[in-house]
């Protein structure tokens, strides 16, 4: 029985690795968001600076969450058995936990879950340890240390609001003096904010990364004999004083004779520290719980007693870990930094809900961000009446995002933010995290991070009338996810430690085999996600400026719709025939993927329209009816889908078999008019258009004594009125379905034949000879 602990040291130093896989790819966005997002240098520089900081973090890091072995439970009330089944219980919750909310996309953090895994797990084996002893509920107090589970939640609604509320005050008034055409400002003015951010950055290095580190309580003769840890809290004043001096002298001088983007130089920086201070101490969140089981396991081995009667006072005890112990979990840090596509899914959602850009929102409005949206209005009316009209005139200047011009044949990715922007959330962010570590407040830096970036969000006016309910709704739902993750973690830890209890020997094994079969489910279903949306018959926004390219850059969106809706359609007939719901309710999913891939390229009228030629205005009306009879067939086989499985989901009676007969009589005649539009389009052999044309009073037909049967089968045997209504509701919509998609085709016929026939000579300059165009040449 005894082997059993063995082999759980070998599974948490497993589960330590993956933890640590999947805590990077949650915690990245922390530290890279700024620098992706305002591309002030390139990804790679990015990852280079942020894996340098990583790993001098992991080698200058404390080493040992003290958290884990006696900040949330007092050790010497468990003994080795319990302690052993409480930190699986910890690892096997956190990386599924994590990975969850990774998969999902949504930034959380992982000291959070941490602690509230410790404390579920730790309460579960109280509370079975006081049912076993006839004590009182009262008494698990005793076995828990309530005043840092106390702290930890005041620093989660701490963290929110200050972040959030300082972020945008600084945003504001940066913006203010800066606007932005801050690069044209005199060079004081760059050295006086690069002086200020950098003396903020560097003490946040101080502070964060390395007064939590093994060498700050190690005395040193050029600190009087003191310890680094001793100086920082005592010399505040002093050091960032002579710190806003130097980098202010230094930033004018790079400004000045060098030439050098101070703001560049900021996020560079703070990047760096962001990461250094992640490793540095969040390392400890991934590797504390297995190294502080390794240590018990190595006690209790030397003790020679009894699992269940070796008392783990020693936890009590702080134990330094090995330093190349953490220089391997530093390079899995950095690899994973580096390969993880989850880390950039995390990323991607904060620089969505920042971005100064137009971006695909991702969240729906709810009440409380429709509240919220009409609450700041109101406040911005009442501000408006208060201020005079000179100074709102000045304010508004400030704020004045200039217009960029691109070249119609040249595309850009336009970064998320400016240069201004991105050093203050590394500048503010730096800031709130040294001073919550000064006064030893447990504020997350995910938290910090994130929160900082919604507010100078707000403050950067980057949330308009067009996105602010969708993106204060994104806002509300990561806040709702982080207070989710503490109550899941205690949940989910609590539970795990119970079934572990009940007999370890069999639920351990199962337990762990459980957690990495979901953990390899999620990440195939993770790829697979990311395949479909890298998938072909994805639909493109068109960005050609005349009829001619939008037709060509249509044709693929259109034999995407063909393809996909022909299989839609087959599989509502062929799941009402089987009565399949497993298939009816994967075919709604697909159709309203497809309805909203056809509403998004709808949201883009409005940069199609403004990035046309003048010349060439007839493409917009061409483009917006080819939309507007994609959205019919949508709504018609969304409509198909769900009335078919709805039928089925409320187990109505079968179709009888002539309907089906008849209803797949329809659809291969359907198939094959589709499967001929599609390889039109996808060969781009538009004269064949024509022919397909020709053919549609024969399904018009077809269609007519289908509804026409069903009429006299109603009037003489027909029992059922819901099959009646589906089968007519079925072949009606089918007809609605047939007329859009010929409506399209005769439009596409008609704009191709148009565009091509007046091109055979194209006029050049009055005083030259016409030319043949390369159509006609070739």
């Amino acid at each position: 029985m005894d082997s059993i602990y063995l082999y759980m040291i070998i599974a948490l130093a497993i589960l330590a690795v993956a933890d640590l896989v999947v805590g990077v790819s949650n915690d990245a966005v922390n530290f890279l968001n700024s620098a992706i997002g305002s591309k002030a240098i390139s990804f790679k520089t990015i990852m280079i600076v942020a894996s340098l900081g990583v790993a001098v973090g992991a080698v200058f890091s404390s080493g040992m969450m003290e958290v884990a072995r006696k900040g949330i439970f007092n050790p010497g009330e468990f003994m080795f058995d319990e302690i052993m089944i409480i930190f699986m219980a910890v690892m096997i919750t956190d990386i599924l936990l994590l990975d969850f909310f990774n998969s999902v996309g949504m930034p959380t953090s992982t000291t959070v879950s941490i602690v509230f895994e410790l404390l579920g797990a730790a309460v579960a084996i109280a509370l079975i340890k006081i049912g076993h002893d006839n004590g009182n509920f009262s008494d698990v107090i005793s076995y828990i240390n309530t005043s840092k589970a106390t702290q930890i939640i005041f620093g989660i609604l701490l963290s929110v609001v200050v972040a959030f509320t300082i972020g945008a005050l600084v945003q504001w008034f940066s913006r203010l003096l800066l606007s932005y055409n801050f690069e044209k400002k005199a060079h004081w003015v760059g050295a006086l904010f690069g002086g200020f951010a950098l003396t903020a950055i560097t003490y946040f290095i101080f502070m964060k990364g390395l007064k939590g580190t093994s060498y700050a309580n190690q005395s040193f003769e050029i600190l009087g004999g003191g310890t680094m840890s001793n100086f920082l809290e005592k010399q505040v004043m002093i050091i960032l004083l002579v710190n806003a001096i130097i980098w202010s002298l230094l930033s004018y001088i790079l400004i000045a004779f060098f030439k050098t983007n101070i703001y560049k130089l900021i996020i560079i920086v703070g990047t760096f520290a962001l990461a250094l201070a992640f490793a540095g101490n969040d390392l400890v969140n991934f590797i504390g719980v297995p190294v502080a089981a390794y240590n018990a396991f190595t006690e209790w081995s030397a003790s020679g007693v009894a699992a269940s009667e070796f008392s783990m006072e020693v936890l009590a005890q702080k134990v330094p870990t090995n330093n190349w112990l953490l220089f391997l979990a530093g390079m899995v840090m950095v690899l994973t930094l580096w390969f993880s596509t989850k880390a950039k899914n995390v990323v991607k959602t904060s620089l969505d809900l920042s971005s100064q850009t137009e971006t695909k929102e991702r969240f729906q409005p709810n009440f409380l961000s429709r509240g919220f949206v009409r609450t700041a209005v109101l406040m911005s009316q009442v501000t408006s009446y208060m201020l005079p009209e000179s100074w709102q005139e000045k304010i508004d200047k400030q704020f004045e995002a200039p217009v960029i011009t691109v070249s119609k044949n040249k595309k850009i990715e336009l970064p998320a933010f400016d240069l201004v922007r991105a050093a203050v959330n590394l500048m503010v962010a730096a800031v709130l995290i040294s001073i919550a570590t000064s006064y030893k407040l447990p504020l997350s830096t995910t938290y910090v991070t994130f929160m900082v970036a919604m507010g100078s969000s707000l403050a950067d006016r980057a949330w308009g009338a067009e996105s602010a309910v969708y993106r204060v709704a994104g806002v509300i739902n990561v806040i709702g996810g982080w207070f989710f993750t503490a109550f899941s973690a205690f949940t989910a830890a609590a539970l795990v430690a119970y079934l572990l209890n009940l007999n370890v020997k069999v639920m351990f094994p199962i337990l762990l085999v459980l957690a990495f079969a979901l953990l390899i489910r999620s990440s195939m279903v993770h790829n697979k996600k990311s395949k479909e949306v890298r998938a072909e018959d994805s639909l493109i926004k068109a960005e050609s400026s005349s009829v001619q390219g939008v037709i060509h850059e249509s044709a693929n969106n259109i034999a995407s719709v063909v393809k996909r809706g022909n299989k839609i359609y087959t599989n509502s007939i062929n799941g009402l025939a089987k009565q399949d719901l497993v298939m009816l309710k994967k075919n709604n999913k697909q159709i309203l993927k497809l309805s909203q891939e056809v509403e998004g390229l709808r949201d883009n009228i409005f940069y199609f329209i403004r990035n046309l030629d003048d010349s060439s205005l007839g493409a917009s009306n061409f483009y917006i009816n080819i939309l507007g009879y994609l959205q019919d067939m949508t709504q018609s086989l969304e409509y198909i889908s769900k009335v078919s499985h709805k039928h089925v989901n409320n187990n109505h009676k079968k179709l009888k078999f002539n309907q089906i007969k008849e209803l797949k009589e329809v659809d291969l005649a359907l198939d094959k008019l589709l499967a001929e539009t599609k390889d039109a389009f996808e060969s781009r052999s538009f004269d064949k258009i024509g022919d397909i044309i020709k053919h549609k009073d024969v399904i018009f037909k077809m269609l007519s004594e289908k509804i026409q049967k069903q009429v006299e089968r109603t009037r003489t045997e027909e029992s059922s009125p819901k099959n009646t209504t589906l089968y007519f509701g079925l072949l009606l919509e089918t007809k609605d379905l047939f007329v859009a998609t010929m409506n399209l085709l005769e439009e596409y016929y008609e704009a191709h034949d148009s565009s091509v026939k007046p091109a055979k000579i194209v006029p050049q300059d009055p005083s030259t000879p016409l030319k043949l165009d390369e159509e006609e040449e070739e």
